[in-house]
């Protein structure tokens, strides 16, 4: 009888001993192996953050959204998007949703005042901070981002008349009911005046789901009003997607004197501007994945409780196609060739920068 209880003594302690051995899984870790890495005791850390955006088009749209994810996932949080496909109803109802679903923090792409007001209000009434990126919103501990829409006008209208040595005819492209096209559009009203020798002979332009389809089919009609050499000059287009859409009818219709002047710049864009004998001589731009970042960085200085501007300003970058490589770059290289292009550093607060290190230890 002694031997049996011995070896079950013996078998016991084994066992034991096996168990202390085991490595201890954190409760943050939901169970998964792994899921400890990376994590950290930061008060800031596992936000959740939704992303409301008016439409998601174009590569622009898309880096920007690479730009929100990148920074949201250096803090350690985790960020939806909901896309409104240009519905301002759908817009105001997911901004709704997000509230009723208590995310931590709330980003706004785009959309209007009568969409979004009450949202906004209702959200800083639930404690969730909010910081919009172009949009027309006015709340008292609501920041609001701008591009410096009328500088990037400026840039390009300038050049344009410079090129044309202030005279000329010119086609411009253009949408009502975006905040940061009205600021465009008053700049470019202002330089109408000023230049009373160059002459807008078309002016079109609608925001839809093909929009850079869309404007090369209007713009072609354009050409084949004016279809003769120097009956058009130059084309200014307001936002990179008519940008788009000017250039490929210009070369479908081999009619390459006319220049383009544009706004805004992503990867796709590069490529146009750098193609041999490209229209598109010249874009003024925020680099897309700097807005989304900064933009985060301000929602996290919310989200800690710390005051920031009611408005903040993103400085433009002017690029000319001259100014770029034989060789085919993105706009992640594009700092190389144009001062001032990427890694913005506005927003940033020593939490922040400690908040991402502990991420990155």
């Amino acid at each position: 009888m002694k031997k049996p209880l011995l070896f079950l003594i013996i078998i016991t302690l084994v066992l034991s001993l096996m168990a202390a051995c085991q490595p201890k899984v954190s409760e943050e870790s939901n169970g998964e192996a792994g899921a400890v890495k990376g994590t950290s005791d930061h008060a800031l850390a596992g936000k959740k953050i939704a992303l409301i955006m008016q439409i998601n088009l174009g590569t622009f749209s898309a880096q920007y959204i690479e730009g929100v994810k990148e920074q949201v996932e250096k803090f350690g949080g985790k960020v939806q998007v909901f896309t409104s496909d240009g519905d301002l109803s759908k817009m105001s109802s997911n901004l709704d949703a997000a509230i009723n679903q208590k995310f931590d923090g709330i980003l706004i792409d785009h959309g209007t005042k009568e969409a979004l007001q009450s949202g906004v209000e209702k959200a800083k009434g639930e404690g969730i901070p909010v910081v919009v990126f172009d949009a027309d919103v006015k709340t008292k501990g609501v920041t609001v981002l701008e591009q410096g829409d009328r500088q990037m006008a400026d840039q390009t209208l300038n050049a344009l008349s410079e090129e044309l040595g202030g005279k000329g005819e010119i086609v411009k492209i253009w949408v009502a009911g975006f905040a940061p096209m009205e600021r465009r559009q008053a700049a470019y009203k202002e330089f109408l005046e000023s230049n009373p020798d160059i002459k807008e002979v078309a002016a079109f332009g609608a925001a839809t789901q093909n929009t850079a389809l869309d404007t090369q089919a209007q713009m072609e009609a354009i050409l084949k009003q004016y279809p003769n050499k120097g009956d058009i000059d130059a084309v200014w287009a307001a936002w990179d997607e008519f940008a788009k859409g000017a250039v490929r009818a210009i070369e479908a219709a081999d009619r390459d004197e006319i220049k383009v002047y544009g706004i805004d710049m992503s990867d796709e864009d590069l490529q146009i501007i750098q193609k041999d004998g490209s229209p598109w001589v010249a874009s003024a731009a925020v680099d897309p994945k700097d807005i989304g970042r900064v933009q985060v960085r301000f929602l996290y200085q919310k989200i800690s409780g710390e005051e920031t501007p009611q408005t903040v300003k993103l400085e433009p970058v002017f690029i000319e196609q001259d100014q770029l490589p034989d060789e085919q770059i993105t706009t992640a290289q594009l700092h190389k060739h144009v001062e001032g292009w990427g890694a913005s550093e506005q927003g940033y607060t020593d939490e922040l920068k400690e908040l991402e290190d502990s991420f990155n230890d």
